[in-house]
């Protein structure tokens, strides 16, 4: 490579160069903005459309869950024994000449009907025999028969006249359909959404506040405190979680609370370890030896140094531990170690409606779908913020 005394050597031909045009000016590189860490996170965390999609998802899911119950005319424990298992969607019979429409529900129970599928009122049977699978309603002043000799029953007029199906339409009143005790599904999903995201950001928060104080002190002081406290989550970690629940709800009861509490002392145990680690490689930085230097305290450090500047890692645990905690008090919730009746939790719900599965499968689908977008979301946040937090990535 020439050096500048070389390049100066160098005769350069004439015809080499050309002239500028006179309008031509020299424009100055602007300087581009700074951005600040966290300005950096957030483009490209916005560049992520998943993550994007996953916080609209969690936004809207926390609304309903607040404001659902106010606009609904049903409450998670209200119940109506003439509209168990109504499905959400609904076979309408056409009535006479007259805009009279009924639903006939698989166990023979009428209800009358909207042609939007909106229930009005429920009819009982006129008459019920049993020995020739007949049985016979009025509905205004006409006589209907249901032969349920066969699959699925027939319906005819008092003529003889058999009544086809006139259409299919979604049920206005219960959008969700009904339990086996006449409540309301979708309220039902909706108080389980409150049960759920509560327990998620309550257990979320207990895991910050401890596993963040916890593991801080123990990865900053180390030496012996550092062994002594590693070796106490060693132990909480080998007692199963089940376990906890059971000794937990002996001593405070059964119920919201105790669940919340529960996932909140076992969850922060991963969070001091993550806590640990980064304290651990920080505290050996120049910056913190500038800060001991000019005299700062042990907690100054701490919270005003270490911490901060272990924030990205936190943030991404704290996030995918909120899904596991609602996936958890599904979980004990299903088996029955939740939160009791008649409140609703969607592992509740989904208990209540494996026994009939095969029958009325809508009553597992929505709150099962619920915890899957739920989590989904969530998940689809973590990843988003794992990727917007860490440096290495940036471009």
């Amino acid at each position: 490579m020439l050096n500048d005394r070389q390049l100066n050597q160098i005769d350069f031909p004439s015809d080499s160069w050309d002239e500028l045009d006179k309008d031509f000016q020299f424009v100055e590189d602007e300087d581009l903005p700074t951005m600040t860490y966290w300005q950096d996170v957030w483009r490209r965390f916005k560049q992520n459309k998943l993550s994007i999609m996953g916080v609209i998802i969690i936004f809207l899911i926390t609304i309903i869950a607040i404001f659902g119950p106010l606009i609904s005319p049903y409450t998670y424990s209200h119940q109506d024994l003439n509209y168990t298992a109504i499905p959400p969607l609904l076979n309408l019979w056409k009535i006479g000449n007259e805009d009279t429409y009924i639903y006939i529900h698989k166990s023979l129970r009428i209800y009358t009907s909207t042609v939007k599928g909106r229930l009005i009122e429920y009819i009982p049977l006129q008459k019920n025999d049993l020995i020739n699978k007949k049985a016979i309603v009025v509905v205004n002043g006409e006589e209907i028969t249901i032969d349920y000799n066969f699959k699925p029953f027939k319906v005819f007029t008092h003529t003889g006249k058999e009544i086809s199906i006139f259409k299919k339409v979604y049920n206005k009143s219960f959008i969700f359909g009904t339990d086996d005790l006449g409540r309301d599904l979708l309220i039902r999903v909706i108080y389980g959404a409150r049960i759920s995201l509560i327990i998620g950001f309550v257990s979320s928060l207990v895991n910050l506040t401890v596993g963040i104080l916890y593991g801080g002190i123990s990865g900053y002081l180390g030496g012996n405190i550092d062994n002594f406290l590693m070796r106490v989550v060693d132990i909480m970690r080998s007692i199963p979680r089940l376990l906890y629940v059971i000794i937990f709800m002996v001593i405070f009861g059964s119920g919201m609370k105790t669940v919340a509490l529960t996932i909140g002392l076992v969850y922060w145990l991963n969070m001091a370890r993550i806590v640990r680690g980064q304290v651990l490689s920080l505290k050996e930085h120049e910056f913190i030896l500038a800060a001991k230097t000019i005299g700062a305290g042990t907690w100054r450090i701490l919270i005003r140094h270490l911490l901060p500047n272990a924030m990205g890692p936190i943030l991404v645990v704290a996030t995918m531990q909120i899904p596991n905690a609602i996936f958890t008090e599904a979980f004990l919730s299903f088996v029955g170690l939740g939160v009791s009746a008649p409140q609703a939790s969607w592992g509740t719900l989904c208990n209540d409606a494996l026994a009939g599965i095969g029958t009325n499968p809508y009553q597992l689908f929505f709150p099962a779908m619920a915890i899957s977008i739920t989590v989904l979301a969530f998940n689809f946040l973590g990843d988003g913020l794992r990727d917007s937090l860490d440096p290495r990535l940036r471009k």
